[in-house]
């Protein structure tokens, strides 16, 4: 028996590790593989942050495997084909009869999955990537929900039913010391590994801000988020290890859906939905809108409106600095991301899908299933998204979201001498006092909004 790591790299909660340490000899050598498919996950539009922070957390469970008595090789090959081809010989070579595994969702892995099964392979798979099992939350007609709220209900209830596994950290085998990460910078270095983000950050996060999470998600300025989305992402830290901590503290918090705590809670149930949702809509991998009737829209798609956005060269700030957060760091405070794709999708009528692509290449956190239904919601084409008659004002979300400008004066610095609410849309203060330091607005906000209301109609 040989253990497969894919988006799983953890010892914590993995129940296909958990699996492979009860069925196998402690006292033999046990191997496990992992595979650096850079050109694959280019392919998947993976962001080189995503890559190098992936690649951070496999030589480090190298590491801590090592304390279990597991080997694990870090093996470079291509792509899926070759994954399954070195799989393979590898198990042929070394009569192994089993390869141990946690699934993947993706249309493209289970692909994967199934060419090496035809090749004769015992692949024996467990779920780690969402608190319950996908399948298991249904409507009244055996489908899965169309919108969010009725999940959210059925979710709850099934977990305060049926309670979740959660198979906890292990103990290492012997003594011997796992060393820390190297203190050389690299894409990926101002987020530590996943040990580390739960013994510090989370806990902070949990003591000094879940309880204003509520009030202060939404403002880009304040560090109010958990930043714990590069982590689920990645498969570097367990769904269902959120839920019991959350539960350790907040015992009752399955029945407080009123509660501040729950807010946060909420978000993570979210995350459930997308996922179950591409489980049973598998066309959701390949492109296609969820609400048919959008396929063949004929999107605009200017390219130079489309470079400007990506740049950060709309005209409109909020929008500007939000993508300039994000092709600095990485990364973009949730509120951002929804303002910055109602923007791509209603003013500018450019495809969701290129604001998908452009969004997986940039983020350390790109998780297919949360990324496209983030795209699908703002754009009105997908499950449960907002109507398409709901046009975000840029210059709106502004004034409500950063009232003084804090956040678009730290990435916007040629406005850091406009005053006042001028920040939220400063050209008429930028003519009047003679700055001449920001680019003009690319569309105005109300017929944009005309012109979008007559396309989505």
């Amino acid at each position: 028996m040989i253990l497969w790591f894919r988006n799983d790299l953890r010892t914590h909660d993995n129940p296909a590790l958990h699996y492979f340490l009860n069925n196998t000899d402690s006292d033999m050598p046990r191997k496990a593989f992992f595979f650096i498919s850079e050109k694959q996950w280019q392919i998947h539009h993976w962001s080189a942050i995503k890559i190098d922070f992936v690649k951070r957390h496999a030589d480090a469970l190298v590491q801590e495997l090592s304390s279990l008595n597991i080997e694990l090789e870090l093996v470079t090959v291509d792509d899926f084909s070759e994954q399954v081809g070195y799989l393979t010989q590898f198990c042929r070579e070394n009569k192994i009869s089993q390869v141990v595994a946690n699934s993947e969702l993706e249309f493209n892995e289970q692909q994967r999955d199934q060419q090496l099964i035809n090749e004769g392979i015992a692949l024996t798979l467990f779920e780690a990537d969402v608190i319950v099992a996908k399948g298991k939350v249904l409507n009244q007609s055996g489908k899965m929900f169309k919108v969010f709220t009725p999940f959210k209900k059925a979710w709850l209830q099934y977990v305060r039913h049926n309670g979740f596994e959660y198979l906890g950290k292990l103990a290492p085998s012997n003594e011997k010391k796992i060393q820390k990460e190297s203190t050389n910078k690299s894409a990926s270095s101002a987020w530590p590994l996943a040990q580390e983000y739960e013994t510090n950050a989370l806990t902070r996060f949990y003591q000094n801000k879940l309880s204003t999470y509520g009030q202060e998600r939404d403002i880009p300025s304040i560090k109010g988020t958990s930043g714990i989305s590069p982590y689920l992402a990645a498969g570097v830290i367990s769904p269902r290890f959120v839920l019991f901590s959350l539960l350790n503290r907040y015992p009752d918090l399955l029945l407080a859906i009123d509660s501040p705590e729950f807010t946060w809670l909420n978000e993570i149930i979210w995350r459930e939905f997308y996922r179950h949702l591409m489980f049973h809509e598998q066309r959701l991998c390949k492109n296609q809108c969820f609400n048919e009737k959008y396929q063949s829209v004929h999107w605009h798609n200017n390219q130079l409106l489309f470079n400007a956005w990506c740049e950060g060269k709309t005209g409109y700030p909020l929008v500007d600095a939000a993508m300039r957060q994000l092709n600095q760091t990485g990364w973009m405070h949730n509120r951002l991301r929804m303002v910055v794709a109602s923007f791509l999708t209603k003013h500018l009528l450019i495809d969701w899908r290129l604001g998908e692509k452009y969004f997986m290449q940039h983020l350390i956190d790109g998780d297919l299933a949360s990324n496209n239904g983030g795209w699908q919601w703002a754009a009105s084409t997908g499950c449960d998204a907002q109507p398409y008659f709901r046009i975000f004002n840029p210059i709106r979300q502004s004034e409500r979201f950063d009232p003084n400008g804090d956040f678009i004066r730290k990435y916007i610095p040629e406005l850091k001498s406009v005053s006042g609410k001028a920040i939220h849309f400063p050209h008429e203060y930028i003519k009047n006092n003679n700055l001449g330091v920001y680019w003009p607005a690319i569309v105005d906000h109300k017929e944009a909004r005309v012109k979008a209301l007559a396309f989505y109609k």
